[in-house]
C-alpha cells in the first residue's frame, strides 16, 4: 500500500489535497458522505482573499462586546443555550487575540494568504476553471468618514507589511464604480488583489474533475468508520471497504469526530453561516462584491444571482437552522441595492471550522503514523485550499515545503 492515501472530506481543502497527491503519483481515494463541495465550500462569499492577512480576532473593546452580547446584531448571533459549549474555545480565542499573540498569528497567517492566488491559478490556468475566476477584487463600503479613515490607515499598514493592494474611493468614485447603489456612502476601500468566484461550488467541482481525470477516485462513505488496517487505514464506503497506507482528515468542523477516537481532540469550534440569492430589479447591476462595514453583510454577484451572506452564528451542532441574520440583513441590503425576489425557497446553511489561535491545522496527526490533518481554515477554506493541498502533499512526499509548516502543526494543541 505504498504511495496510497484516503482523503476524508471533499470540500475545497480535501479536493485540493487529493489533487496534489495524485499529481505526485499517489493512488488516492477521496471520500465524503456528499458530493464534492457540498459542505461549507458550497456557501461563502466566493472570494479568494489575498487581502485577508489579518484573521478575525476576538473582540476586545467593551463597546463591541456589549453590542454582540445584546444578540441583535446582523454580523453575530448566538443561541444562549449553546454558549456553555463554546466557553472553553472562545476563552482561548480571546486569549490568543491579545495584541502581541495576535501579531504572531497574523505573521503566520499572512504567509499562507500570500500564496493563495498563485496556487489557485496553478490549478485553474488552461482549464475551464479559469472562467470562474474574476480578478475584480471587492469593495468594503463605509457610511461614516471616520470609520473609513481608520480602515484606510489599517489598509496602508497591510500594504506596507504584507504587500496588499487597494484603492481608496470617495463617495463620488464609489457611486461611479457601482451606479446601482441606492444610497450615498462616505466611500470605500477597493481591495484590488482578490479574485471573485462566480460559482464556488463549480470551482470545487472543476478541481475534483481534474482529480478524477488524472486517475483519482471519488467514493461515498462514512469518515467515522476510519480504523487501522495493518500498517495502513480503512474506511467503509458504499462500494465496500477502502484501504490505503495513509489518511488525510480534511473534514472541516467535523474533523474532531474522526480525530477524537484516535487520541487527538483539537479545540475546533464551528461558526454557522447562511446565504440566499436574489434577482435584481430592472437594469440594475452589481459589478463586484460589496461588504457593508456597518452591518457586516456581503452582497456578491454570482451565477445564481446576488448572494447575500451573513456573519457568524454560534449554535449547537444539531440545532435547526435559525437564519435570523438573513432576516436582519435583507432589509438593509434592499435599502442598499434594488434586490428583486429571493431565488431559493430556503436559505443555505454551513459551518466554518475555527481554531482558537486563528490558524489552520496542517500536518501529522499526533501519535498516529500515516495520518495527517488539513482542517481549521475558518472563513478561508476556499482561499487556502490549493495552498494547503500543495503544502501537505509536499510534507507527505518528503519534499521541502514551499511554506514553513511549523506554525500550523497539530501538536500545538
Amino acid at each position: 500500500m505504498t504511495q496510497s492515501a484516503i482523503v476524508l472530506g471533499a470540500g475545497m481543502v480535501g479536493v485540493s489535497v487529493a489533487l496534489h497527491l495524485r499529481r505526485r503519483g499517489y493512488d488516492v481515494v477521496l471520500i465524503d458522505r456528499r458530493g464534492p463541495g457540498e459542505g461549507a465550500s458550497f456557501g461563502n462569499g466566493g472570494l479568494i482573499q489575498r487581502e485577508a492577512v489579518y484573521p478575525h480576532p476576538f473582540p476586545r473593546a467593551l463597546a463591541e462586546l456589549r453590542r454582540i452580547a445584546g444578540n441583535r446584531a446582523t454580523d453575530v448571533h448566538y443561541h444562549p443555550l449553546a454558549l456553555p459549549g463554546f466557553v472553553s474555545p472562545l476563552l482561548r480565542y480571546w486569549w490568543n487575540s491579545e495584541p502581541t499573540r495576535y501579531l504572531g498569528a497574523v505573521q503566520a497567517y499572512a504567509k499562507l494568504i500570500a500564496t493563495c492566488l498563485d496556487e489557485h491559478y496553478a490549478l485553474a490556468r488552461g482549464t475551464e476553471a479559469m472562467a470562474l475566476l474574476r480578478p475584480i477584487g471587492w469593495l468594503r463600503i463605509f457610511s461614516q468618514p471616520e470609520a473609513l479613515a481608520t480602515a484606510l490607515a489599517q489598509a496602508e499598514t497591510a500594504r506596507r507589511d504584507y504587500g496588499v493592494g487597494f484603492a481608496a474611493l470617495d463617495g463620488a468614485a464609489l457611486a461611479a464604480a457601482e451606479p446601482s447603489l441606492l444610497v450615498a456612502r462616505a466611500g470605500a476601500i477597493h481591495w484590488t488583489d482578490p479574485v471573485s468566484v462566480s460559482d464556488p461550488h463549480a470551482l470545487t467541482l472543476a478541481y475534483a474533475g481534474m482529480f478524477t481525470a488524472e486517475g483519482g477516485r471519488l467514493a461515498t462513505g462514512d469518515a467515522t468508520t476510519l480504523r487501522r488496517a495493518g500498517a495502513g487505514w480503512q474506511v467503509q464506503t458504499e462500494a465496500g471497504p477502502v484501504e490505503a497506507a495513509e489518511v488525510v482528515v480534511a473534514l472541516g468542523a467535523a474533523a474532531g469526530q474522526v480525530t477524537g477516537p484516535l487520541g487527538y481532540a483539537p479545540p475546533i469550534f464551528g461558526k454557522r453561516g447562511y446565504h440566499m440569492h436574489y434577482g435584481l430589479r430592472g437594469n440594475a447591476v452589481l459589478h463586484r462584491p460589496i461588504l457593508d462595514a456597518e452591518s457586516g453583510f456581503l452582497l456578491a454577484p454570482m451565477r445564481a444571482g446576488i448572494r447575500l451572506t451573513t456573519g457568524a452564528e454560534f449554535a449547537r451542532t444539531d440545532a435547526p437552522a435559525t437564519p435570523v441574520q438573513l432576516e436582519r440583513a435583507e432589509p438593509a441590503a434592499r435599502a442598499l441595492l434594488p434586490l428583486a425576489d429571493r431565488v431559493e425557497s430556503a436559505p443555505w446553511m454551513g459551518v466554518r471550522p475555527c481554531t482558537p489561535d486563528m490558524l489552520p491545522i496542517i500536518g501529522k496527526l499526533p501519535g498516529q503514523p500515516g495520518a495527517w490533518c488539513a482542517f481549521g481554515h475558518a472563513h478561508q477554506g476556499l482561499t487556502l485550499g490549493p495552498t494547503t493541498g500543495r503544502l501537505l502533499a509536499e510534507m507527505m512526499c518528503g519534499e521541502a515545503p514551499f511554506v514553513s509548516p511549523a506554525p500550523y502543526r497539530a501538536e500545538r494543541f
